[in-house]
């Protein structure tokens, strides 16, 4: 049976912060009455099948007992199978030619009102850009991840919501195993 969900934590086991052993949030997720647990990397995602119609509330019980074990507090996002489907498939830099290795994903707690996109200011970190596309802002960085200036804290405070990034090749890969 193929997995329903990815959660997506954000910020752990990053540069020696926020250590979160896999095996013990893939417990979290197990107590929580979800199946088939399986965590890909040591980043923080976890494909799952959840309880019925519990999915909404994990994001808040996992970060709550993330906060009790290990006294910090880490946002958590889901998104389904059939989500990640359509992000990959309208990929607007992937559908022009881009190099895979150029591109990553944020993937925003919230849904951005209109006007907060219009201020983001296209030319911030140039060659970098950007598109937002509903809950998602697709990112081409030639230079990579750590030298844009795009970043999560900059489209956080425009955005008015909390997002985490992956690179191409992690999203791929966790849709494939969704897929089983």
């Amino acid at each position: 049976m193929p997995y329903q969900y990815v959660a997506l934590l954000r910020g752990i086991n990053v540069g020696g912060k926020n250590k979160l052993p896999m095996k013990d949030l893939v417990e979290m997720f197990t107590a929580a009455g979800c199946s088939g647990v399986r965590a890909y990397i040591q980043s923080g995602n976890v494909i799952f099948r959840p309880p019925g119609g519990a999915a909404a509330r994990l994001p808040e019980l996992i970060a709550a007992q993330i906060a009790k074990r290990f006294g910090y507090r880490i946002p958590v996002q889901l998104r389904t199978r059939e989500q990640m489907s359509d992000l990959i498939r309208n990929n607007p830099f992937l559908q022009a030619g881009v190099a895979e290795t150029e591109l990553h994903v944020l993937f925003l707690a919230d849904m951005p009102a209109p006007r907060s996109v219009q201020s983001l200011d296209p030319g911030r970190s140039a060659p970098d850009t950007f598109i937002v596309r509903g809950q998602e802002v697709y990112l081409r960085l030639p230079n990579g991840m750590g030298r844009t200036k795009l970043t999560n804290q900059y489209f956080d405070s425009k955005l008015a919501t909390t997002s985490t990034a992956r690179n191409w090749r992690t999203v791929t890969k966790l849709f494939e195993l969704m897929a089983g």
